[in-house]
């Protein structure tokens, strides 16, 4: 098909050299070993390890899965520190560590703790070198000591209780209550603080003037 009219011709570029500039993944076997290599060095360096860890009780989020409770991703500090687990050495002894995640109720705090404790009761750390046993080891663990092969099942999550209301009559003063005037109000009054704070000052400096 040739070009018509006053159309501007194709630059047609025939010799770019594709054969240097092709991406070969030729060595994928040999890295994929390699990488196996490291980490199984790298986990006998760091000794005797939990093979999973321990993750704690959270609730679902949104309204219609809050009721749930799940594993999360790790626990908190405020949880580590009830516990007596210090966050830098959680990770070691197969406790993860959540930076972002707050305890917003006592309840959660609670739970969790109570499967930290249950988690250490169970735990026995042995010591890094043969002889120097450090605060925390087991003096006289042998290697022979039965292993949890499954934390998730030793320490299940439990189930999120729902307290449910048992049916009742409506009563007139809920009758009467407006929910959503009630709302705009509670909206209207914490966006007007400042403002009427600063109102409610210059009147008694008002006062003040007129009394001097």
């Amino acid at each position: 098909m040739g070009f018509g009219k006053n159309n501007v011709l194709h630059r047609n570029h025939f010799r770019k050299d594709w054969q240097s500039r092709v991406k070969t993944w030729f060595d994928q076997p040999g890295k994929k070993h390699s990488r196996r290599v490291a980490r199984q060095a790298k986990a006998a360096k760091a000794g005797l390890r939990p093979v999973e860890l321990l993750r704690p009780a959270v609730r679902a989020p949104t309204v219609r899965y809050n009721r749930k409770l799940r594993a999360g991703r790790g626990f908190t500090k405020a949880e580590l520190k009830q516990a007596g687990v210090r966050a830098k050495e959680a990770l070691s002894i197969g406790i993860p560590v959540d930076h972002r995640r707050r305890n917003k109720s006592e309840e959660s705090l609670k739970l969790n703790v109570e499967r930290l404790e249950a988690y250490k009761a169970r735990l026995v750390v042995f010591p890094k070198k043969a002889g120097k046993v450090k605060a925390g080891d087991a003096a006289d663990a042998s290697k022979d000591t039965e292993r949890v092969k499954n934390v998730a099942a030793a320490f299940p999550i439990p189930k999120g209780s729902a307290v449910l209301e048992e049916p009742r009559a409506v009563t007139a003063e809920e009758k009467d209550f407006a929910a959503f005037r009630a709302l705009r109000v509670a909206r209207s009054n914490a966006r007007l603080v400042g403002v009427r704070a600063e109102r409610k000052r210059k009147a008694e400096e008002e006062e003040a003037a007129k009394k001097k």
